[in-house]
């Protein structure tokens, strides 16, 4: 029987969503136990809170100072020495779990299974190629451990209700002092996180300029969602980087995804396609996002989304 050991995404402590996500693709396996591990100066506080999702058996808390920030040179050791009993290691596939993941397979001694969207097996999985547009079986090795991120947006996230044992753990690893954190930059916003949002509106070229793109974040705001873009508007400086939607920027599976003044590139479409709801809004009636769109509207942003707005109440 397989055995997983899943690596907690957390920040700011709180336990990111993806974890949850990673929980329901490791219950997949039918697996005999699922166990988090959480890596922080202080785990307390977030081993609680994943001991909280249901089909967990256990949370390790490794509290250490060097865990303050999520430097992947310093925690891979620590899971790689704890994955010793375990068949399966599963990490998000997101920015953390896509730095952190493969120096644990490289420890490990595996290769690594990247973006898992299906099981199909213990050592069997589909993960997708070329854009998204094909899918293909991944055999690892029978009896070998498997080290995998797993394709977030194609998981729901796992019940809470759980009630699981937290287990202090302390880790024989060496850890390297050629790594070390030095600072972190980024954007603050009190909208929701790109990643993780149950609603997002994004905008594109359409959009016009990075003043006009006010009118994406004022329905945003409306509506509580969080703010994505194309990869044309943050190529056209509309945007900051951390916001692209698409093969190249950020997998996301909202329940509700607006998208206004994108045409549909199939790079764009690849980041949105597990989306719940798509609402397209574009003045071009032949633009591809209306091809996968539920709700189409033709006509031009700038007089929609005020209508839209003020249609909110």
């Amino acid at each position: 029987m397989s055995t997983v050991l899943i690596v907690a995404e957390h920040l700011n402590g709180r336990l990111n969503a993806a974890t949850a996500r990673c929980v329901s693709a490791a219950a997949a396996l039918s697996p005999a136990a699922i166990d988090i591990v959480v890596l922080a100066a202080d785990a307390a506080t977030i081993a609680a809170q994943a001991a909280q999702i249901a089909g967990v058996r256990k949370v390790l808390a490794v509290a250490n100072p060097a865990n303050a920030h999520a430097i992947a040179q310093v925690q891979a050791p620590q899971v790689a020495a704890l994955a010793g009993g375990y068949s399966h290691v599963f990490g998000p596939s997101t920015t953390f779990g896509k730095d952190l993941m493969p120096a644990v397979a490289a420890l490990l001694g595996v290769d690594q299974v990247s973006d898992l969207m299906a099981v199909e097996g213990s050592h069997s999985f589909k993960r997708p190629i070329y854009a998204g547009n094909a899918i293909i079986t991944v055999e690892m090795p029978a009896g070998s451990q498997v080290v995998a991120t797993v394709r977030t947006a194609s998981w729901p996230e796992a019940a809470a209700g759980g009630s699981a044992t937290v287990e202090a753990a302390s880790v024989d690893a060496t850890l390297p002092s050629h790594t070390r954190f030095i600072g972190l930059a980024s954007a603050s916003s009190d909208r929701p996180d790109l990643q993780s949002a149950r609603r997002v509106v994004s905008g594109g070229r359409g959009v016009g300029s990075e003043d006009n793109f006010k009118i994406i974040y004022h329905l945003a705001d409306r509506l509580g969602a969080a703010v994505g873009a194309s990869r044309a508007a943050v190529d056209a400086g509309y945007v900051p980087s951390d916001l692209q939607v698409g093969q190249t920027g950020k997998i996301i599976a909202p329940e509700l995804y607006i998208a206004v003044g994108i045409s549909g590139a199939i790079q764009h479409l690849t980041g949105i396609k597990d989306a719940g709801t798509i609402v397209a809004i574009n003045k071009d009636g032949d633009a591809p996002i209306f091809e996968i769109a539920d709700i189409g509207l033709v006509g031009d942003l700038f007089q929609v989304l005020p209508e839209l707005e003020q249609a909110l109440g």
